[in-house]
Formats: structure tokens, sequence, C-alpha cells
């Protein structure tokens, strides 16, 4: 199939669509001034059109430019939007559904390419579609929910502050954050979009918490990507699922319960973005005391405000900024990095553990490699954990693709292999006792000079090494953990455990138990 637009027959041409603009009641009552301007608005979306096809036509044909040519295509889009927003008698709303429809309309998609060149998999038309929210955030401000978002919040100079922080001292938490949404953004988003929450809210919520961070747990006690603490997680659901996991370091159920706190703070809170913020920051029943006090004035409200503590003051803002950011990044000079997040399934085919992963799955198509992403989608699992042959993780199309390649087989699955394994203790050689042997007087310094003493059996024949036995037990040294147990004797660490009575998650042990070595190769 062509890399083209395809546009069902029950939909009119792009070039259509945009010309029903100037035919609209409302074109009619314009002035030439303005009619003029919305007519060069629509010429620039039909040639950022033009330019996204024969882009799209060069990532087929594996021109380099064309990801570039593609990029910039969907830029001039996006200010196309801008500036219709701003244009009297420009349609938005036919202009964004033509938008979307152009992205959504790709039914075949560039091949990915990996390190060394070679073909990774493709991304369909459905990953394209999912994209488009990476793909266009200036877009996302003119859709219900970007719009909603900001008639619901004030931009201030203290919301202006919290920009200026992410734009200079956090800067790089911010860009770490979006990073790791994009990965989590299919377990997360859904959660609040049934919610009819705004999606820049979950967003700005998760940077000012974690940075996106699924196993972060505060000194409070707060934990997960949403940092619920543990009270408030279980009236929502959270808790320990039966297995010993924590579910509040899930994202998708985090998220969930995340929008059922926020929606039942809105009901009780005049539908005030902002004090629903203070609650679930400073408390819930401090900020419905504060409203019913104040008879509902809003978070600004100096007599409201003070009442709250400094961090909360904090807060609110910084969220609120965060959440403003991830909708108008080019206004204010972001670029936002687009990672391949397609989710997939990876079947391990042999015993590893995510440590291992990162090493032989190299850092292809990211900025820090795939360790975050990989913990995030699968927060049951340590990242030292060793997982037996036939685990299913969730992943993306392209890390299945790496996996295939680098990690079965060949010199650097071996090698980090040999990484994950290696033992600190095995550096330190132990060549026998030290004597001080008395100075003969000739130094010119005088010292005493050391050496080091010869075993007796030096100069003897050194006897034929005997192939050591395959263990049965092993005596757990002080500082070791049931994992680099594992590690050292190569086991599948759940049987371990369980050969030896040990409870997961946490999976302790202590110095001088011994281990039965169930399950080790």
């Amino acid at each position: 199939m062509p890399a083209s637009f395809r546009i069902s027959g029950a939909l009119a041409p792009l070039a259509a669509a945009l010309a029903l603009c100037s035919l609209s009641p409302q074109a009619a009552a314009l002035s030439k001034r303005d009619q003029a301007a919305v007519d060069a608005l629509n010429q620039r979306m039909q040639s950022a059109e033009a330019r996204y096809q024969s882009a799209l036509v060069k990532i087929r044909n594996a021109d380099p430019a064309g990801r570039q040519d593609s990029d910039a295509a969907l830029e001039d889009m996006e200010d196309v939007l801008a500036a219709c927003m701003k244009q009297k008698g420009c349609q938005t709303n036919t202009l964004l559904a033509a938008y979307k429809r152009l992205l959504k309309a790709n039914a075949d998609a560039s091949a990915s390419v990996d390190e060394d060149g070679e073909d990774s998999g493709t991304l369909d038309s459905e990953g394209l579609a999912a994209d488009v929210p990476e793909a266009a955030r200036a877009a996302a401000l003119l859709s219900a929910d970007g719009q909603r978002f900001v008639k619901m919040v004030q931009y201030n100079p203290a919301v202006q502050a919290g920009i200026r922080r992410w734009l200079t001292d956090m800067r790089g938490s911010l860009m770490q954050s979006y990073d790791n949404y994009q990965y989590m953004r299919q377990m997360m988003w859904p959660q609040f979009e049934r919610a009819g929450l705004p999606e820049a809210l979950l967003f700005g919520i998760m940077a000012k918490e974690s940075n996106g961070k699924v196993h972060v747990t505060s000194r409070a006690g707060a934990a997960g990507p949403l940092q619920f603490m543990f009270a408030t997680g279980k009236r929502f659901g959270l808790g320990d699922d039966g297995s010993g996991f924590d579910t509040r370091y899930d994202p998708r159920e985090s998220s969930a319960a995340a929008a059922e706190y926020l929606n039942e703070r809105l009901g009780q809170l005049n539908n005030s973005i902002e004090m629903s913020l203070a609650a679930y920051n400073g408390g819930e029943g401090r900020a419905l005391r504060i409203n019913n006090a104040s008879g509902g004035r809003n978070f600004w409200d100096e007599s409201v405000y003070n009442q709250f503590p400094a961090e909360t003051r904090d807060y609110v803002p910084m969220v609120i900024a965060a959440a403003w950011l991830f909708l108008h990044p080019r206004e204010y000079g972001l670029n936002f990095h687009k990672v391949d997040a397609k989710p997939a399934q990876l079947r391990l085919s042999r015993p590893s553990s995510i440590y291992e992963l990162t090493i032989c799955l190299g850092s292809s198509g990211t900025r820090e490699g795939y360790m975050r992403a990989l913990r995030n989608l699968n927060p049951r699992y340590q990242a030292d954990t060793y997982l037996s042959a036939g685990t299913t993780l969730n992943a993306t199309a392209r890390m299945v693709g790496l996996y295939n390649r680098w990690c079965l087989q060949g010199k650097r699955a071996d090698l980090a292999r040999t990484l994950v394994n290696s033992d600190v203790a095995s550096a330190i050689v132990r060549t026998g006792p030290v004597t001080v042997v008395p100075s003969t007087g000739n130094g010119e310094d005088g010292t005493v000079a050391a050496a080091v003493a010869p075993s007796p059996a030096a100069s003897a024949k050194p006897a034929p090494a005997k192939k050591p036995a395959k263990p049965g037990s092993y005596k757990v040294r002080r500082g070791e953990t049931l994992t680099d147990v594992a590690q050292k004797f190569q086991c599948d660490t759940k049987q371990l455990a369980k050969a030896n009575g040990i409870k997961a998650p946490r999976y302790l042990v202590k110095p001088g138990q011994t281990l039965k070595l169930s399950g080790c190769g």
C-alpha cells in the first residue's frame, strides 16, 4: 500500500473542507481584509498537507530527509491552527478536524531504523493516530479538552513564575517527565478521559509529583507516579493486591484513582482546579474547611491562599504551569522529544532482568536508554530481579525489535549478562600474609622494606585444577540480597524465593542464612 493519505469516500478532501470555511454564513459577513487572511490560512494548511504527503513518500523510501520534512509540515499545521484561533472568521473546529483526519488517514508510516540502519519494524496507521497528541501539542489547545483546562484556571503571575522555574532550573525535570509520560500515556490518559478530566492536568500533577518515575516514594510515605498516601490510596482502591504488590505504583490503577479523587474534590470545591489541587497536596479536609469558611472564594483570594501551607501555595501554580507548558510548548521554545511508544509485549526467550535488558537493548531512538521505560511499564518487577524465560513484559514495538536483534545471542548479549552477574568480591586477590623484612642499612633513607612471604608450596608443581561441584546451598554474606544470590548462580528469583519460603516483594534475607539453590543454572 503506497505511503499516501487515503480519505474515505464518506469524507470530502481536505482542500474542499477548508474551502467550506469561506462559504459559511460567518465568512459572508467578513471584511475583505479578514476574508483574505482566512483564505491565506486555508492555503497554508493545504501546502502543509502536500508537504506532509511528500514527506511520507520519502520515509517509505528510506530517505533520511523524510522525517525532518514531516516534522516541519506538522509544525506548519500547528502554526496555522494557532493563527486561526486568533483570526476572525476562521473556523478552528473545521481546521482541527481536518488536521486530525490528515494524520489518522495515513495508512502506512515509516519503517523505524535501529542504530545500525536496519529495519526494526513498521509503525502502522493505528500507531500514528495514537501519536497525534505527541505530534501536535499546540493543536491540543484548540481541542475541547485543551480549551476547557485553559478556561478553568487562571494564568496569573504565580503561574508565570512556575513556568519560569520549569523553563530554567527545572527544565531537565520537565523534559524527563514528558519522555516518561509518552511511554505510560496509553495506560494513564484513558482513565482521565473517561472521567472527563483534561490530559494537561494529569501531566501537570505527574510532573510535579514524580517526574513520571513510577517507583518514587516520599519521606511521608506517598508512593507511585501520582504519590498517593496509603490511607487515601486505600479509600480509592489502591494498596496490596494480594500478591504483595502495592497498586499505588501501577500507572493505570493510580491514574484511575486520581481521576476519581479529583472529580470528588471538584464536586465539593465549586469545580475549582486550584482548590482541588490544594486538596490533593494539602489535605482534602483542610481544603473543604477553608472553602466553606470563605463562602467558596477562589484559591487566589488572600483569605484563602494564606491559610494553606507554603508547600501547597507552591504546589498549585507549579502543577498548572507544567500543564500550561504541555499545551503551549512552542510558544515557550520547548521542543519535546518524540519517542516511539507504540505498545507491544516482550516475551523473554531466556532468563533476564531489566538491568540486563537495559544494557543489551542499547539507547537507539532514546536519550537515556530504556531502563526507566521498562520499569515504568512493569512496576511489579525490581530492576535487578531475575525473570524466568517465558515472562511477558510490557514494552514497545521498538524494544521488541531491539531485543530480538541484540539480547538473544551475540557479543552484546553475552556482555550484558557478564556485567549484570559481575561480583565485586571476586575482584579481591588473596596472595598470602605480608611480613616485615629488616632493613640492611643500605637504603638511602634507612626505612624498613616490606615483602610478601612466599607460600610454602610456591615452588611445588601445582595440582591439577578440579572442576568445582555445582553447589546445592549457599550461605548469605553480609550486605547480599536474594537478587544478588540469584544473579551469582543464575537463578530464577521467584523460584529461589519459593524454595526457601521467602515472601515477595521484598525478598528479605539475613547474613549467615543458608539458601537452597533451587532453579539455578
